[in-house]
């Protein structure tokens, strides 16, 4: 699954409905994409029930969204933080204050092509959540973080392993060469179904 993180105008009412966008078309974002008028049309026909999560964590799930469309501008999402969820109130107050201010969307693209400038274009996905969020989801950055915390190598590999769930080979891929190291493995096959194996195992949670 993918996340885009859109720091923009979005808005909490005292009665916790929240609205804003999720996604802006036409617009290409740090990392090169460019989402295109009803890439998400399909996905929302299908009835499937976006959720509302905390920094894409599954585990924390604070509120619905009650209106999720594709209008001119975008992906624009209205819904409610459940007020007696206490990490949805706390949300709520890092909202007034200003201290959270991004919205990102969790996705999967199933259609893109390349323009002239060699972004990616994604003409389809399938939304599956949007996030109130501090900053994007970045993984390598996590493992940064655990670096600078004193961990070795061998400490890295085993959270990787056994909290993850990656395999040794695709671990040190990661380790060695972020993303796109793992993503030349899965475009060559290689540990390709055991990242969707491990995709399919985070959804589900």
């Amino acid at each position: 699954m993918e996340t885009k993180f859109l720091s923009l105008d979005w808005k909490a009412d005292e009665a916790g409905v929240i609205e804003g966008y999720g996604s802006i078309f036409d617009n290409v974002d740090n990392g090169g994409d460019v989402v295109a008028p009803g890439a998400f049309a399909a996905s929302l026909a299908q009835g499937r029930k976006v959720k509302m999560l905390l920094q894409h964590d599954p585990h924390d799930v604070i509120g619905v969204w009650d209106q999720v469309e594709e209008d001119g501008k975008g992906l624009r999402v209205k819904g409610r933080l459940l007020m007696q969820v206490r990490k949805a109130a706390d949300a709520y107050e890092l909202v007034k204050a200003g201290a959270l201010d991004g919205l990102s969307i969790g996705y999967r693209t199933t259609e893109a092509s390349r323009d002239r400038d060699g972004n990616r274009v994604i003409l389809k996905a399938e939304v599956w959540e949007v996030s109130l969020v501090t900053f994007p989801m970045n993984e390598m950055a996590r493992i940064d973080a655990v670096k600078a915390a004193g961990m070795t190598e061998r400490d890295i590999e085993r959270v990787l392993t056994q909290d993850a769930g990656l395999s040794r080979s695709v671990a040190r891929r990661l380790m060695a060469g972020g993303y796109n190291a793992v993503k030349a493995m899965q475009d060559a096959g290689a540990g390709a179904d055991e990242l969707a194996a491990l995709l399919k195992a985070r959804l589900s949670l």
